[in-house]
């Protein structure tokens, strides 16, 4: 695990480690890590639950409660319930979005994988997707999982983000480039 040492370093990459180590022990980290990816997208996809979980005036049983409301909802694995309610009772459900991050890249370094965040203006097809991951990976010299967002200010082209690696091919940075250049 390459990354570790950077990852663990941080708050929430410490929380992230003592969780894959947990799961690691239990023979369950494709779970964690599935349970994590579900709870991920519900945040980003309920303004609500993301208030809930930055909010610093909700008590620790109101939010251990909530969240265990949502565990339960999503069906998460006991493992992934008891870990939020540690993260609840630390008050410290505001760094899950980053604890998921750091579990995702710890994961990934112990398989021998890289992540790579893509933003592109447009949705990208499942083929361009897999033509992407193989040039990343003869770049790379290991397998490369790709996380993909749509950016529509980018107007074109990719930004590929490996790490502290940024590939920057998008229509906007080069027209920005071009503007300064003509600047002087």
């Amino acid at each position: 695990m390459e990354n570790s040492g950077g990852i663990t370093a941080s708050l929430q990459g410490r929380y992230a480690s003592a969780l894959y180590d947990l799961a690691s022990e239990q023979a369950a980290v494709t779970v964690v890590e599935a349970d994590l990816e579900k709870l991920n997208q519900a945040i980003l996809g309920s303004d609500d639950l993301s208030a809930l979980i930055r909010n610093p005036q909700i008590g620790r049983d109101a939010a251990a409660r909530a969240i265990d409301g949502v565990a339960g909802v999503l069906g998460l694995s006991p493992l992934t319930k008891n870990f939020l309610g540690v993260l609840s009772a630390n008050r410290r459900l505001g760094k899950l979005p980053e604890v998921v991050r750091a579990f995702s890249a710890i994961a990934a370094a112990a398989r021998g994988e890289a992540t790579a965040e893509v933003t592109s203006a447009h949705p990208l097809s499942a083929a361009q997707i897999a033509q992407l991951a193989d040039k990343l990976k003869a770049r790379q010299g290991k397998d490369v999982k790709i996380s993909a967002k749509v950016d529509p200010e980018l107007l074109g082209g990719l930004v590929v983000r490996i790490g502290s690696t940024q590939i920057d091919s998008s229509i906007r940075t080069r027209l920005n480039t071009l503007a300064s250049a003509m600047k002087g």
